[in-house]
């Protein structure tokens, strides 16, 4: 089973609320014990014509059942599997209990202090971290100066002593095989509010989950629907959590 499939197995379904499809964050909203739960992903769109790739049941997304939606997360069109990925963070029952509170970055710097770094996402924070690690390599699928194209990645993740993947690689289905590329004994970190914060992601390589828990749905909904990055989304917490030892 792979580990799209693992995570799905692990989930119950629940009544539709909300889907929300904003420029940068697609939001989807399950009522589960008496309360509204959201889950986050990025939204990602392909690279052909505006118009191109419609997403199926549009309009009607929400005649359909939560774990339905989150089947999408398998789609190869990246909008349905946007969709997909939220649906399933919506649906995640997080053990609380495992998660702290802590910012990506600083662990990063932490275990990247003196070492080998390999960064698979753009993220805003790459001048700070880059001037706290031995040597860091970021990839990106479309890559700025000093960045490198992400199909690289066979190249650098193997020298890594500490990996830092963006969750959203769930979505373009690359997760799995960028795991894999990782040594055993590297550090490597799952991050970003695509990230689901599920066991399953330990058994396939990862040490650490930097991801989002929802708060607020109405406030999240509101910044999503106008277009807001994460730095501007309200009601939201961002928690970690690593795997047992």
């Amino acid at each position: 089973m792979n580990l799209l499939d693992e995570v799905l197995s692990t989930l119950t379904d629940a009544p539709l609320e909300a889907v929300w499809v904003g420029a940068h964050w697609t939001a989807v909203v399950v009522s589960r014990g008496g309360r509204s739960r959201c889950g986050l992903a990025s939204t990602l769109r392909g690279e052909g014509p505006h118009g191109e790739s419609p997403v199926r049941w549009a309009g009607h997304l929400l005649e359909h059942g939560a774990l339905e939606l989150a089947g999408l997360v398998r789609s190869r069109q990246p909008l349905e599997a946007s969709i997909g990925l939220a649906a399933v963070n919506a649906l995640l029952e997080v053990d609380e209990s495992r998660c702290r509170e802590e910012n990506a970055l600083h662990i990063l710097e932490r275990e990247g202090r003196g070492k080998r770094v390999a960064l698979v996402g753009h993220f805003p924070f790459i001048p700070r971290l880059r001037a706290a690690v031995g040597e860091l390599w970021v990839l990106e699928q479309h890559p700025q100066p000093d960045e490198f194209p992400a199909e690289r990645a066979p190249e650098f993740l193997p020298r890594a002593d500490v990996v830092a993947i963006t969750g959203a690689t769930l979505v373009n289905h690359t997760l799995e095989g960028l795991l894999a590329l990782c040594r055993p004994e590297a550090f490597v970190l799952i991050l970003g509010p695509s990230t689901p914060l599920s066991p399953v992601l330990f058994r396939h390589g990862a040490k650490a989950l930097a991801g989002t828990l929802v708060t607020d749905p109405p406030a999240v909904l509101r910044c999503v629907g106008q277009g807001a990055t994460f730095q501007q989304i309200e009601g939201v917490r961002t928690v970690v959590m690593f795997q047992e030892e």
